[in-house]
Order: C-alpha cells, then sequence, then structure tokens
C-alpha cells in the first residue's frame, strides 16, 4: 500500500508558497440520463426492472417488445357474444449490484508537518474519484447497446467516416417507430432526488472529439441561439432537428477498430492505419435504468485520521480517506436508444 507522506512529494518549506493549482476534474454527464432506482439496504443484491409488453408485442427483438399489432377487424363484437380474453406478458430485466470504492493512505507527519491541506484534497478528489467511476459504468453499459447504426459500412471494422444527418435520421425514424419518448426531464446535479423540465428532445451524448463534425451538420443551431430555450446540461452544444448534442471528454472510442485511415479524413491512433470509432449514445426517456446514487444510504465514506491508535496501528501514524458504494446500470429498452458509431474529422 503506498501512503502519502511528509517528503512525498517534496515540501515547498522555505520557499514562497504559490496558490495550489487547479486539476482536471472529471466530467460527469451520462448520469443525468436513465431510469434511477434507489436500492434500499438489506433487501438483496437484485434489481428488478419490469414492463409490460403491447398487445401482439413479443420478446424477439428491440422492435417487437415496442410495436402493437393490432387489427381493428379482429376487435369487432358480435351482438350478445363476450370476446375473448386476453392477458399481458410481462418482460422482466435483472440486474445485479457490485461494489465498488477507492482509497487514499497518508502518515501523521503529512497531517501535523506539511504546509498543504493534503486530507481536504484527498477527500475532494476521492468524490470527484467516484463520480468518473459511475459515469465508466454506465459508459460501458449503455455503449453496449444492440441497436446499432454505423457512419458507413455495416460493422465497426469499416466505420471511417464522420457523424451524418442521414445517419441520425435513421435512428430518428427507429426510435420514433419504437414509440421511445423524447426526453423531457433530467436529473438534478444535486446529491437529492429531483429532476429538471427541458424541451422535448432525443438526447446524443457523445465525445468531446466529436465537436467539430456534430457542428457541421446542417441545420445545426448552437446553444447561443436558443433565446428562451433552456440547455440540458452545461456541457450541451446545441441541436439538429429532433437531437440535443451533450459531450463529455471521458466517453472514449474504440481504438484502431475501425476502417483504413488513410481515407475520409479521419483520425487515427499511432497506429496510422486504422480509425479510431467513437460510440454516440442516442436516447429516449427510460432508456436504461441505474441504481441513484442518491441520499444518505447511497454512499459509505471513510475517513480514518491519522493519530486513532489502534491495535495494528498503537501510535497512530497512519491514516485513511475513501469511500465505497454498490451500483449497476442496465439497458432497459434497446428500442428507445441507439448507439451510432462514427469516426471524426482530422482538421488538419
Amino acid at each position: 500500500m503506498s501512503f502519502q507522506t511528509l517528503n512525498n512529494p517534496a515540501q515547498r518549506i522555505g520557499r514562497i508558497a504559490g496558490e495550489i493549482l487547479a486539476h482536471a476534474a472529471p466530467v460527469e454527464v451520462l448520469g443525468m440520463f436513465g431510469t434511477q432506482k434507489q436500492h434500499p439496504k438489506n433487501v438483496g443484491a437484485t434489481v428488478v426492472y419490469r414492463r409490460w409488453l403491447p398487445y401482439g408485442g413479443a420478446t424477439t427483438n428491440s422492435n417487437t417488445i415496442n410495436r402493437w399489432v393490432v387489427d381493428a377487424g379482429a376487435h369487432q363484437l358480435n351482438e350478445g357474444a363476450t370476446p375473448d380474453a386476453d392477458t399481458l406478458t410481462p418482460q422482466d430485466i435483472t440486474v445485479s449490484l457490485q461494489e465498488y470504492g477507492c482509497l487514499y493512505a497518508l502518515t501523521n507527519r503529512t497531517v501535523d508537518l506539511s504546509e498543504d491541506d493534503v486530507p481536504a484534497e484527498m477527500k475532494k478528489q476521492c468524490g470527484e474519484r467516484i463520480g468518473l467511476v459511475r459515469e465508466m459504468i454506465r459508459y460501458g453499459v449503455v455503449k453496449g447497446g444492440t441497436n446499432v447504426y454505423y457512419s458507413n459500412g455495416s460493422s465497426r471494422a469499416a466505420v471511417n467516416s464522420k457523424v451524418n444527418l442521414n445517419g441520425l435520421r435513421r435512428i430518428s425514424r427507429n426510435l420514433q417507430a419504437n414509440h421511445a419518448m423524447r426526453i423531457t426531464s433530467v436529473l438534478s446535479m444535486s446529491p437529492d432526488y429531483g429532476s429538471t423540465g427541458v424541451e422535448a428532445s432525443y438526447v446524443v451524448i457523445a465525445h468531446t472529439d466529436c465537436e467539430a463534425d456534430i457542428r457541421d451538420l446542417a441545420n445545426f443551431k448552437n446553444t447561443s441561439e436558443y433565446g428562451q430555450r433552456k440547455t440540458i446540461s452545461p456541457y450541451e452544444i446545441g441541436s439538429c432537428e429532433n437531437f440535443r448534442f451533450v459531450l463529455s471528454p471521458e466517453l472514449g472510442a474504440y481504438a484502431d477498430a475501425g476502417g483504413s485511415g488513410l481515407t475520409n479524413g479521419v483520425y487515427c491512433t499511432t497506429s496510422t492505419t486504422a480509425a479510431d470509432v467513437y460510440p454516440m449514445i442516442v436516447c429516449g426517456e427510460d432508456a436504461w435504468g441505474q441504481v441513484a446514487l442518491r441520499g444518505a444510504n447511497a454512499l459509505s465514506p471513510t475517513y480514518i485520521p491519522p493519530g486513532q491508535k489502534t491495535k495494528d496501528d498503537p501510535l497512530g501514524q497512519r491514516g485513511f480517506i475513501g469511500a465505497s458504494f454498490y451500483m449497476n446500470c442496465v439497458r432497459l429498452n434497446e428500442g428507445w436508444m441507439a448507439v451510432y458509431e462514427v469516426a471524426i474529422s482530422t482538421l488538419a
């Protein structure tokens, strides 16, 4: 185990101590979307989501679970005759909670003698790190969606062109055919439960590397042109037709996973052969679910300051700062979301 000691890093004693410089803070955007479910203690590790299929629907794929099959003629009643009764078909989606956490360690000399408030910085970065872990859990689940579209070709291995309007329109057509509702509210960024109303739209969540290509889309409108229209996130850059775009630098690409990077003016990785492929997450309401990390029971923080003497640390020389939590994320309706895999322009 690595401990933060007084001499690691070297102290600034005997020098003019400048301000503590800002560090890179993670960006959390996926946490604003999806269905939140608070999981109470002592009820097991499994969360079960349920939907009732529409009449004629089946669990075959993301289209059949969302589409009614109704023949008006079959619903015509005969005089004095009771029609045959039907039943509803449920579909259960199960997800098991997983435990996550992080831990920092420091010595009593760091607390007693350092001119910097190291414990305070550890607490701050612990919170930010937990936020990023949660975001990566969500991203790992949602980018694995089965309703996949490609900017060109029919597989990830062929992708070497940027986002295009026809691709987005194909996704919009599919979401609407599956009765996907546009997002009308987003979760509050505060630690408490709550939501904020927004103008109805499908939301596209993507890496910041995609920004230039998104802005090049025909009919794209910057947030500065919204007027009285509210943004759904500080990281929203604009809208186009049915879509609003929210970007994050945390939502990385599949390196070297696409087609030839020597054509179509796309970025390559260090291999300079295959294009990086960026998953753009397109979602309507209730497309995926997540255990809500809100409220007093969501996070279990740890702060054991140096100086507390125990049989394992009789001189109180060691301390710890950390946190643990239970969480998982699950795709609830593949037909109400899509993954649009694209390459990006070089901007050369």
